[in-house]
């Protein structure tokens, strides 16, 4: 790109940032081949993944795309019905052409950016964002397969009410977090199941029971639990969560009855496991960054913890499942609330912190984004609210990609 088309790119920018409405150019940026796949997935990663991110990564990367990127540019605002600032790009180029110093006077409108637009655009489930994601999608070597219907079984464990001696507070708001994963997992072709206000026993009771059926038709599984929680010894995953009797099951106990070896059914096949519940009772302050977003520092409601002290058993370290050794745990996710350690906010009226976020980014990107990088918009927004701050986390012994069954 040539510095007429760069002055004209630069002068431009606020306005094409502000207006630019990127959802349906992919398909065009990527026909006149202005940029590659990958590229086009970078873009669309960019910031916290907001329209308004997407275009400013995009005004910025067209000037590394050669001598025809703007033309091409403009045809392809043309193409998706953009004309406005096809032409406002069309006009300052020609104007800039004939004289170059008249560019720094082009007069441009004032543009007010609304709110709304700093959130990410919601995408259509029908047309999801094309690319390599779609390539692999499809391939089995990269990505899990999910062509079962339902997918699999998704088992939700409701904790809300604790007994008085077990001096754990009940989990109002929790019954909100429930009802939106219901709702969320039912649209990805989940058959979901919920069972409230487990003791501990009961809720290892429930979980073998699901371990023990037969997945062979199925691709998937996955547990959710919103309970208490606290910080546990362990051998590969952290933390605990407590029955309502004030009993608490190990994390790690609940996924190594999914293994491959207590779980055949399910083997080579994504287990995915989401806890929201605490890791420890520290609560993190965080620091002041310059691009933290304001209108997140200050929480509407009031948020409570789900959190215990963390007590040492007696026995010291959990004892493995297996007498020699653990399996492998090959083909599992657990994505949790927060860092271990930490507290785990909750909101009385809208729910979680965790959930509502996972709810929504489900929502918007689970129709072209991978697990892994709707987690990372997960944890991205996460951080960003409240007083106290809150980061989730995850630990990844997938093998593949996995893309979530959306039509």
């Amino acid at each position: 790109m040539d510095d007429a088309d760069r002055q004209v790119l630069r002068r431009c920018r606020v306005q094409l940032v502000s207006e630019l409405q990127v959802a349906n150019l992919w398909d065009a940026l990527l026909t006149c081949e202005l940029f590659q796949p990958d590229m086009i997935e970078d873009i669309q990663r960019a910031g916290s993944g907001s329209r308004r991110d997407q275009a400013r990564q995009l005004v910025t990367d067209l000037e590394t795309r050669g001598s025809r990127a703007l033309p091409l540019f403009i045809s392809c605002l043309e193409d998706t019905g953009q004309h406005s600032l096809a032409s406002l790009l069309r006009t300052s180029s020609q104007t800039a052409r004939r004289d170059p110093e008249a560019i720094r006077h082009l007069h441009l409108k004032p543009v007010a950016v609304r709110p709304e637009e700093l959130r990410a655009v919601k995408q259509d489930p029908s047309k999801p964002a094309p690319g390599a994601h779609e390539r692999q999608r499809g391939n089995p070597d990269l990505a899990y397969i999910l062509n079962a219907d339902p997918c699999g079984y998704c088992l939700i464990i409701n904790n809300v009410n604790f007994c008085h001696k077990s001096g754990l507070s009940t989990r109002t708001g929790s019954h909100v977090d429930c009802e939106k994963l219901q709702r969320r997992f039912r649209l990805l072709h989940f058959a979901v199941e919920v069972e409230s206000d487990l003791t501990a026993q009961r809720m290892l009771r429930a979980l073998e029971e699901l371990a023990q059926r037969d997945h062979g038709t199925l691709d998937c599984c996955v547990v959710v639990i919103l309970s208490h929680g606290r910080q546990a010894s362990h051998l590969q995953f952290p933390g605990a969560v407590y029955g309502t009797d004030g009993s608490a099951v190990s994390v790690e106990k609940i996924v190594n009855l999914f293994n491959g070896t207590r779980c055949p059914s399910l083997g080579g096949k994504p287990k995915l496991f989401f806890i929201q519940a605490c890791g420890g009772e520290k609560k993190d302050q965080g620091f002041e960054v310059v691009s933290a977003s304001r209108e997140d520092r200050v929480p509407g409601g009031n948020p409570e913890p789900d959190a215990r002290p963390f007590q040492e058993p007696p026995g010291g370290y959990d004892q493995p499942d297996a007498v020699s050794s653990l399996p492998t745990p090959s083909d599992i996710f657990v994505s949790y609330s927060t860092f271990p350690g930490f507290v785990s906010w909750r909101d009385t009226k809208s729910g979680s912190w965790y959930i509502e976020t996972l709810d929504d980014v489900l929502e918007q990107w689970a129709p072209s984004d991978d697990l892994q990088s709707l987690l990372l918009r997960v944890a991205n927004a996460v951080s960003e609210k409240g007083t106290y701050k809150q980061i989730p986390g995850c630990f990844n012994f997938l093998r593949k990609k996995l893309f979530f069954k959306t039509s």
